[in-house]
C-alpha cells in the first residue's frame, strides 16, 4: 500500500496547485491536512504527478510503500514523519507517559 508522508522537518502540507488538483480528482476541498487520508489514491496521484511541485511551504512529500493490509500509524517529530507498521494489530496508547 502506498502512503504520503513528509520527510523533512517543518510539516505536511500541499502547494496551492496540489490542493487544486486534489479537489479536481477527489471532489473534496482540503481544509485540514491532518484530516487527509494518507493512503487516498487521489492524494497519491497528485504527489506522483506533481513531484516536488506538490510540496507545501515547509513540506518535502514522499510516497512510501508498506505491505498491503498492514496496520500502521504515522508518527512525527517537528514535522518529520515516519511510519510504524505491523502485520498484526497495533495499539497506540496516548497519555500514559
Amino acid at each position: 500500500m502506498k502512503l504520503v508522508i513528509n520527510v523533512d522537518y517543518g510539516g505536511f502540507g500541499l502547494s496551492p496547485e496540489a490542493e487544486k488538483l486534489y479537489k479536481e480528482y477527489s471532489g473534496k476541498e482540503v481544509i485540514n491536512y491532518w484530516e487527509l487520508d494518507r493512503k487516498d489514491e487521489n492524494l497519491i496521484r497528485v504527489v506522483e504527478e506533481l513531484g516536488e511541485e506538490a510540496n507545501g511551504t515547509y513540506a518535502d512529500l514522499a510516497i512510501v510503500e508498506i505491505p498491503d493490509n498492514a496496520c500502521f500509524f504515522i508518527e512525527e517529530f517537528d514535522g518529520y514523519e515516519y511510519i510504524i507498521y505491523s502485520m498484526t494489530p497495533l495499539f497506540k496508547v496516548i497519555g500514559n507517559e
